[in-house]
Protein backbone atom coordinates (compact mmCIF):
# COMPACT_ATOMS: atom_id res chain seq x y z
CA UNK A 1 0.00 0.00 0.00
CA UNK A 2 1.00 3.65 -0.32
CA UNK A 3 1.75 5.70 2.78
CA UNK A 4 3.12 9.12 3.66
CA UNK A 5 5.99 8.54 6.08
CA UNK A 6 8.78 10.37 7.86
CA UNK A 7 12.22 8.78 7.88
CA UNK A 8 13.85 11.43 10.08
CA UNK A 9 12.74 14.27 12.34
CA UNK A 10 12.56 17.71 10.82
CA UNK A 11 10.31 20.25 9.15
CA UNK A 12 7.17 19.64 7.08
CA UNK A 13 9.34 18.72 4.11
CA UNK A 14 10.37 15.39 5.67
CA UNK A 15 7.18 13.63 4.56
CA UNK A 16 7.72 11.27 1.61
CA UNK A 17 5.49 8.74 -0.14
CA UNK A 18 6.55 5.11 0.16
CA UNK A 19 5.27 1.63 -0.64
CA UNK A 20 4.93 -0.29 2.65
CA UNK A 21 3.44 -3.69 3.56
CA UNK A 22 -0.33 -3.77 3.95
CA UNK A 23 -1.12 -4.61 7.59
CA UNK A 24 -3.29 -7.53 8.68
CA UNK A 25 -5.71 -7.24 11.63
CA UNK A 26 -4.96 -9.27 14.74
CA UNK A 27 -7.21 -10.34 17.57
CA UNK A 28 -9.66 -7.60 18.53
CA UNK A 29 -8.70 -5.50 15.51
CA UNK A 30 -10.11 -4.48 12.15
CA UNK A 31 -8.41 -3.16 9.04
CA UNK A 32 -9.78 0.12 7.72
CA UNK A 33 -9.65 1.34 4.14
CA UNK A 34 -8.81 4.92 5.02
CA UNK A 35 -10.96 7.72 3.63
CA UNK A 36 -9.78 10.70 5.69
CA UNK A 37 -7.77 11.95 8.64
CA UNK A 38 -7.12 15.34 10.25
CA UNK A 39 -4.15 17.23 11.63
CA UNK A 40 -3.56 17.72 15.37
CA UNK A 41 -0.74 19.78 16.94
CA UNK A 42 0.66 16.61 18.52
CA UNK A 43 1.60 15.32 15.07
CA UNK A 44 3.69 18.40 14.31
CA UNK A 45 5.54 17.86 17.58
CA UNK A 46 6.17 14.19 16.76
CA UNK A 47 7.36 15.09 13.26
CA UNK A 48 9.80 17.71 14.57
CA UNK A 49 11.16 15.40 17.28
CA UNK A 50 9.88 17.57 20.15
CA UNK A 51 7.71 14.70 21.38
CA UNK A 52 9.33 11.26 21.26
CA UNK A 53 6.17 9.16 21.16
CA UNK A 54 5.87 8.44 17.44
CA UNK A 55 6.09 5.06 15.71
CA UNK A 56 9.49 3.68 14.69
CA UNK A 57 10.96 5.07 11.48
CA UNK A 58 9.77 5.07 8.79
CA UNK A 59 6.85 6.43 10.78
CA UNK A 60 3.25 6.72 9.60
CA UNK A 61 1.62 9.49 11.64
CA UNK A 62 -1.91 10.70 12.41
CA UNK A 63 -4.29 9.31 14.99
CA UNK A 64 -7.66 10.50 13.68
CA UNK A 65 -9.18 8.25 11.02
CA UNK A 66 -12.41 7.71 9.13
CA UNK A 67 -12.93 4.89 6.69
CA UNK A 68 -14.56 1.57 5.85
CA UNK A 69 -13.81 -1.77 7.49
CA UNK A 70 -12.40 -4.15 4.88
CA UNK A 71 -11.07 -7.00 7.07
CA UNK A 72 -11.95 -8.27 10.55
CA UNK A 73 -9.59 -9.96 13.01
CA UNK A 74 -10.39 -12.84 15.34
CA UNK A 75 -12.74 -12.22 18.24
CA UNK A 76 -14.40 -9.18 16.66
CA UNK A 77 -18.19 -9.34 16.69
CA UNK A 78 -19.31 -5.69 16.90
CA UNK A 79 -17.84 -4.66 13.53
CA UNK A 80 -18.21 -6.16 10.06
CA UNK A 81 -16.75 -5.65 6.59
CA UNK A 82 -18.42 -2.61 5.04
CA UNK A 83 -19.01 -0.71 8.29
CA UNK A 84 -18.18 3.00 8.15
CA UNK A 85 -16.07 3.82 11.21
CA UNK A 86 -14.12 6.64 12.82
CA UNK A 87 -11.85 7.07 15.82
CA UNK A 88 -8.45 8.08 17.12
CA UNK A 89 -6.54 4.85 16.80
CA UNK A 90 -2.83 5.21 16.03
CA UNK A 91 0.11 7.35 15.05
CA UNK A 92 2.04 6.79 18.30
CA UNK A 93 4.23 4.07 19.77
CA UNK A 94 3.75 0.74 17.95
CA UNK A 95 0.46 1.86 16.39
CA UNK A 96 0.55 2.78 12.70
CA UNK A 97 -1.15 6.06 11.86
CA UNK A 98 -3.79 6.93 9.30
CA UNK A 99 -1.66 8.44 6.50
CA UNK A 100 -1.89 5.31 4.38
CA UNK A 101 -4.28 3.35 2.18
CA UNK A 102 -5.05 1.00 5.07
CA UNK A 103 -4.82 1.13 8.86
CA UNK A 104 -5.27 -1.54 11.52
CA UNK A 105 -7.09 -0.42 14.66
CA UNK A 106 -8.18 -1.85 17.99
CA UNK A 107 -11.99 -1.93 17.89
CA UNK A 108 -12.20 -0.33 21.35
CA UNK A 109 -10.96 2.89 19.75
CA UNK A 110 -13.60 3.01 17.02
CA UNK A 111 -17.25 3.91 16.56
CA UNK A 112 -19.63 3.21 13.71
CA UNK A 113 -21.09 6.00 11.64
CA UNK A 114 -24.71 5.11 12.31
CA UNK A 115 -27.62 6.08 10.03
CA UNK A 116 -28.50 8.80 12.56
CA UNK A 117 -25.13 10.53 12.00
CA UNK A 118 -25.66 13.05 9.20
CA UNK A 119 -22.05 14.27 9.14
CA UNK A 120 -20.22 12.97 6.04
CA UNK A 121 -17.81 10.14 6.79
CA UNK A 122 -14.71 12.11 5.81
CA UNK A 123 -15.63 14.96 8.17
CA UNK A 124 -16.01 12.50 11.06
CA UNK A 125 -12.20 12.27 10.95
CA UNK A 126 -11.98 15.84 12.28
CA UNK A 127 -13.56 15.07 15.65
CA UNK A 128 -12.21 12.05 17.57
CA UNK A 129 -9.08 13.39 19.30
CA UNK A 130 -10.44 16.88 19.98
CA UNK A 131 -13.78 15.58 21.26
CA UNK A 132 -12.18 12.95 23.50
CA UNK A 133 -9.80 15.59 24.86
CA UNK A 134 -12.52 18.14 25.58
CA UNK A 135 -14.88 15.53 27.07
CA UNK A 136 -12.14 14.08 29.28
CA UNK A 137 -11.30 17.56 30.56
CA UNK A 138 -14.73 19.07 31.12
CA UNK A 139 -16.82 16.03 32.00
CA UNK A 140 -14.57 13.32 33.40
CA UNK A 141 -11.86 15.33 35.14
CA UNK A 142 -13.44 18.68 36.03
CA UNK A 143 -17.00 17.37 36.57
CA UNK A 144 -18.52 20.48 34.99
CA UNK A 145 -22.02 21.30 36.28
CA UNK A 146 -25.04 22.93 34.59
CA UNK A 147 -25.08 26.67 35.10
CA UNK A 148 -21.37 26.86 35.79
CA UNK A 149 -19.48 29.80 34.25
CA UNK A 150 -16.66 28.25 32.24
CA UNK A 151 -13.74 29.94 30.48
CA UNK A 152 -12.47 28.12 27.38
CA UNK A 153 -9.35 29.53 25.79
CA UNK A 154 -9.00 29.62 21.98
CA UNK A 155 -12.64 29.06 21.13
CA UNK A 156 -12.05 28.57 17.41
CA UNK A 157 -9.14 26.16 17.84
CA UNK A 158 -9.31 22.41 17.35
CA UNK A 159 -10.13 21.47 20.95
CA UNK A 160 -11.66 24.81 21.92
CA UNK A 161 -14.46 24.79 19.36
CA UNK A 162 -15.61 21.35 20.49
CA UNK A 163 -15.29 22.29 24.16
CA UNK A 164 -17.69 25.20 23.63
CA UNK A 165 -20.28 22.86 22.14
CA UNK A 166 -19.93 20.27 24.90
CA UNK A 167 -20.17 22.89 27.63
CA UNK A 168 -23.27 24.50 26.09
CA UNK A 169 -24.96 21.11 25.60
CA UNK A 170 -24.44 20.46 29.32
CA UNK A 171 -25.96 23.77 30.37
CA UNK A 172 -22.87 25.84 31.16
CA UNK A 173 -22.39 29.53 30.54
CA UNK A 174 -19.38 29.77 28.25
CA UNK A 175 -16.80 32.53 27.94
CA UNK A 176 -14.06 32.17 25.34
CA UNK A 177 -11.01 34.02 24.08
CA UNK A 178 -10.58 34.97 20.42
CA UNK A 179 -8.35 37.28 18.42
CA UNK A 180 -10.66 38.79 15.76
CA UNK A 181 -14.27 39.78 15.10
CA UNK A 182 -14.57 36.99 12.53
CA UNK A 183 -13.52 34.41 15.11
CA UNK A 184 -15.89 35.99 17.63
CA UNK A 185 -18.78 35.44 15.20
CA UNK A 186 -17.75 31.79 14.80
CA UNK A 187 -17.53 31.31 18.56
CA UNK A 188 -20.98 32.81 19.08
CA UNK A 189 -22.38 30.51 16.40
CA UNK A 190 -20.89 27.55 18.27
CA UNK A 191 -22.68 28.68 21.43
CA UNK A 192 -20.31 30.98 23.33
CA UNK A 193 -22.09 33.45 25.60
CA UNK A 194 -19.19 35.79 26.46
CA UNK A 195 -16.47 36.88 24.04
CA UNK A 196 -13.02 38.00 25.21
CA UNK A 197 -10.63 39.69 22.78
CA UNK A 198 -7.48 38.61 24.56
CA UNK A 199 -5.22 41.03 22.69
CA UNK A 200 -7.29 44.01 23.82
CA UNK A 201 -8.43 43.12 27.33
CA UNK A 202 -6.35 42.12 30.34
CA UNK A 203 -7.24 39.12 32.49
CA UNK A 204 -8.05 41.42 35.37
CA UNK A 205 -10.39 43.44 33.15
CA UNK A 206 -12.41 40.54 31.78
CA UNK A 207 -12.50 38.77 35.12
CA UNK A 208 -14.03 41.93 36.56
CA UNK A 209 -16.40 42.44 33.61
CA UNK A 210 -17.71 38.88 33.47
CA UNK A 211 -17.44 37.59 37.05
CA UNK A 212 -17.47 40.70 39.26
CA UNK A 213 -13.82 39.99 39.96
CA UNK A 214 -14.43 36.53 41.44
CA UNK A 215 -12.97 34.56 38.53
CA UNK A 216 -14.17 31.45 36.72
CA UNK A 217 -14.81 28.25 38.63
CA UNK A 218 -13.51 26.23 35.66
CA UNK A 219 -10.85 27.30 33.15
CA UNK A 220 -9.95 25.11 30.17
CA UNK A 221 -6.59 26.14 28.71
CA UNK A 222 -5.98 24.68 25.24
CA UNK A 223 -3.01 26.94 24.47
CA UNK A 224 -0.24 26.30 27.00
CA UNK A 225 2.90 28.32 27.62
CA UNK A 226 2.31 31.73 29.20
CA UNK A 227 -1.43 31.21 28.86
CA UNK A 228 -1.27 28.80 31.79
CA UNK A 229 -0.26 31.75 33.98
CA UNK A 230 -3.16 33.79 32.61
CA UNK A 231 -5.48 30.86 33.30
CA UNK A 232 -4.41 30.74 36.94
CA UNK A 233 -5.09 34.47 37.15
CA UNK A 234 -8.56 34.04 35.60
CA UNK A 235 -9.60 31.19 37.90
CA UNK A 236 -11.71 31.68 41.00
CA UNK A 237 -10.59 30.69 44.48
CA UNK A 238 -11.02 26.93 44.75
CA UNK A 239 -11.42 26.67 40.99
CA UNK A 240 -10.32 23.96 38.57
CA UNK A 241 -7.84 24.39 35.76
CA UNK A 242 -7.64 21.90 32.87
CA UNK A 243 -4.65 22.04 30.51
CA UNK A 244 -3.68 20.06 27.42
CA UNK A 245 -0.22 21.53 26.85
CA UNK A 246 1.94 21.72 29.98
CA UNK A 247 5.43 21.19 28.54
CA UNK A 248 6.66 24.35 30.28
CA UNK A 249 7.76 25.66 33.69
CA UNK A 250 5.61 27.91 35.87
CA UNK A 251 5.51 29.61 39.24
CA UNK A 252 2.64 27.91 41.10
CA UNK A 253 2.42 30.53 43.85
CA UNK A 254 -0.93 31.81 42.56
CA UNK A 255 -2.25 28.28 42.27
CA UNK A 256 -1.36 27.73 45.91
CA UNK A 257 -2.85 31.04 47.01
CA UNK A 258 -6.15 30.20 45.29
CA UNK A 259 -6.12 26.49 46.20
CA UNK A 260 -6.63 25.58 42.56
CA UNK A 261 -6.86 22.06 41.21
CA UNK A 262 -4.87 21.29 38.03
CA UNK A 263 -5.94 18.57 35.61
CA UNK A 264 -3.53 17.69 32.79
CA UNK A 265 -5.11 15.89 29.83
CA UNK A 266 -2.96 13.72 27.53
CA UNK A 267 -5.23 11.64 25.36
CA UNK A 268 -2.46 9.48 23.85
CA UNK A 269 -1.93 7.56 27.11
CA UNK A 270 -4.22 4.63 26.19
CA UNK A 271 -2.24 4.02 22.99
CA UNK A 272 1.12 4.63 24.63
CA UNK A 273 0.63 2.54 27.75
CA UNK A 274 -2.60 0.58 27.33
CA UNK A 275 -4.03 2.38 30.35
CA UNK A 276 -7.74 3.12 29.99
CA UNK A 277 -8.26 1.17 26.75
CA UNK A 278 -11.38 -0.52 28.10
CA UNK A 279 -12.87 2.91 28.82
CA UNK A 280 -12.53 4.09 25.23
CA UNK A 281 -15.84 2.60 24.00
CA UNK A 282 -17.67 4.77 26.55
CA UNK A 283 -15.96 7.89 25.24
CA UNK A 284 -16.58 6.97 21.60
CA UNK A 285 -20.23 6.32 22.49
CA UNK A 286 -20.43 9.85 23.91
CA UNK A 287 -19.10 11.22 20.61
CA UNK A 288 -21.54 9.12 18.58
CA UNK A 289 -24.45 10.27 20.74
CA UNK A 290 -23.40 13.92 20.37
CA UNK A 291 -23.29 13.50 16.59
CA UNK A 292 -26.62 11.71 16.43
CA UNK A 293 -28.27 14.40 18.55
CA UNK A 294 -26.66 17.22 16.56
CA UNK A 295 -24.95 18.64 19.65
CA UNK A 296 -21.49 18.82 18.09
CA UNK A 297 -20.10 19.55 14.65
CA UNK A 298 -16.57 20.11 13.41
CA UNK A 299 -15.28 23.56 12.56
CA UNK A 300 -13.25 22.91 9.42
CA UNK A 301 -10.48 25.16 8.18
CA UNK A 302 -11.07 26.58 4.72
CA UNK A 303 -7.98 24.78 3.44
CA UNK A 304 -8.31 21.04 2.81
CA UNK A 305 -5.51 18.76 1.70
CA UNK A 306 -4.81 15.35 0.19
CA UNK A 307 -2.58 12.92 2.06
CA UNK A 308 0.16 13.70 -0.47
CA UNK A 309 -0.01 17.35 0.71
CA UNK A 310 0.53 16.55 4.40
CA UNK A 311 3.62 18.76 4.51
CA UNK A 312 1.55 21.74 3.37
CA UNK A 313 -1.07 20.92 6.01
CA UNK A 314 1.64 20.97 8.70
CA UNK A 315 2.84 24.35 7.47
CA UNK A 316 -0.73 25.60 7.68
CA UNK A 317 -1.30 24.53 11.28
CA UNK A 318 2.13 25.78 12.39
CA UNK A 319 1.48 29.17 10.77
CA UNK A 320 -1.33 29.84 13.24
CA UNK A 321 -3.66 30.74 10.37
CA UNK A 322 -5.83 27.63 10.56
CA UNK A 323 -9.30 28.01 12.08
CA UNK A 324 -10.70 24.82 13.56
CA UNK A 325 -9.46 21.47 12.19
CA UNK A 326 -7.53 20.79 9.00
CA UNK A 327 -9.12 17.89 7.11
CA UNK A 328 -7.04 15.44 5.08
CA UNK A 329 -8.61 13.24 2.41
CA UNK A 330 -6.82 10.31 0.84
Amino acid sequence: MKAMVIEAFGGPEVFVEREVPTPEPGEGQVRIRVVASSVNPLETKIRSGLVKTGPAMPAILNGDVAGVVDSVGSGVTAFAVGDEVFGCAGGVSQWQGALADYMVADVRLLAKRTPAVSLPLAECAALPLVFLTAWSALVDRAAMEPGEHVLIHAGTGGVGHVAIQIAKAMGARVATTVSTEDKAAIARDLGADDIIFYREESVDDYRQRLTDGKGFSLVFDTVGGKNIDRSMEAAAIGGRLCCINTRSSHDLTLMHAKSLTLHVIFRSLPLLHGIGMDDQPRLMAALTDALEQGRVRPLLDEQRYRFSQIGEAHRRIESGLAVGKILLER
